[in-house]
């Protein structure tokens, strides 16, 4: 028998949904490569198991997921091989939601409170998206360390969206992610688990042998408009951002302490931690 999970909570809800809950709450969620790690491994068990046909991914806590854990060392326990080299980490976690793309079976975020950086690039990985209203999806690393690992945001939002959302790092809300196309739909915070259960029993509907040639259709379409490979491309430029002298001086200082470098980063802008 495998070991339980550690970072993750797994339940099935419903018949025919499985439930991973990102399990950090002291951490915000944030995404270290253990937590990874059983992430993937649960999500591939469940498009084997044939008594689950939709998978939902949520957070314990306060938040979602506030991003990639900074503190942790991302060089060890990588949840599979990539080949290293610059860029090694853009092109690790970009493989990563690529894995959950290509899964069988659907899988849906349910997305609430922080969903930040690497916590959004995971939310944009699954097939389907639903937030609280009050939500705060965003980017924030682009101000002083580069663009996203995963540059869903012009494939989602479209490019006028996408382009406010790079250059200021601002979170938008649960209402005006689904507005822009984020996400699928916001509810009140009350209402989020059971509106996402019901769609979730709904896609459960329909069996997965159909289910999979359903979701395969939309990708194929995103895949020849070039969507794929310009992720992959992405990696590249996302790489570029830690040799410019800006993102530099700011690792430095996250290396001699990560709050206050958060901090001092978000301080100007008013938002997020350093919100009044």
């Amino acid at each position: 028998m495998s070991e339980a999970p550690r970072y993750l909570l797994v339940d099935d809800p419903r018949p025919g949904i499985r439930r991973l809950t990102l399990n950090r709450p002291d951490k915000r969620n944030a995404l270290h490569n253990a937590l990874r790690t059983e992430l993937f491994a649960e999500l591939e068990a469940a498009d084997r198991d044939p008594e689950v046909r939709v998978t939902v991914l949520r957070g314990a806590g306060k938040c979602f997921s506030a991003g990639y854990d900074l503190a942790s060392d991302t060089r060890e326990g990588h949840p599979f091989y990539t080949a290293m080299g610059d860029g090694y980490w853009p092109r690790q976690v970009a493989e990563g939601w690529f894995k959950i793309w290509d899964l069988a079976k659907p899988v849906i975020a349910q997305v609430h409170g922080y969903c930040l950086a690497g916590g959004s690039e995971l939310m944009a990985a699954c097939d389907l998206a639903y937030a609280a209203e009050d939500a705060q999806i965003g980017y924030p690393p682009v101000r002083l360390m580069s663009p996203p690992d995963t540059q869903f945001h012009p494939w989602m939002a479209g490019m006028r969206a996408a382009m406010e959302l790079m250059l200021t790092g601002d979170a938008v809300s649960g209402s005006e992610a689904a507005d822009m196309g984020l996400v699928n739909r916001a509810y009140p915070a009350d209402e989020l688990e059971e509106a996402v259960l019901a769609k979730a029993e709904r896609v459960a509907k329909i069996p997965s042998d159909l289910q999979q040639l359903n979701k395969r259709s939309v990708h194929r379409a995103m895949e020849v408009m070039g969507m794929r490979a310009a992720i992959r491309a992405g990696t590249e430029i996302q790489a570029l951002g830690f040799h410019q002298p800006s993102a530099r001086a700011y690792l430095k200082e996250i290396s001699q302490g990560l709050t206050k470098a958060l901090d001092k980063r978000d301080a100007q802008f008013g938002d997020y931690r350093t919100k009044k």
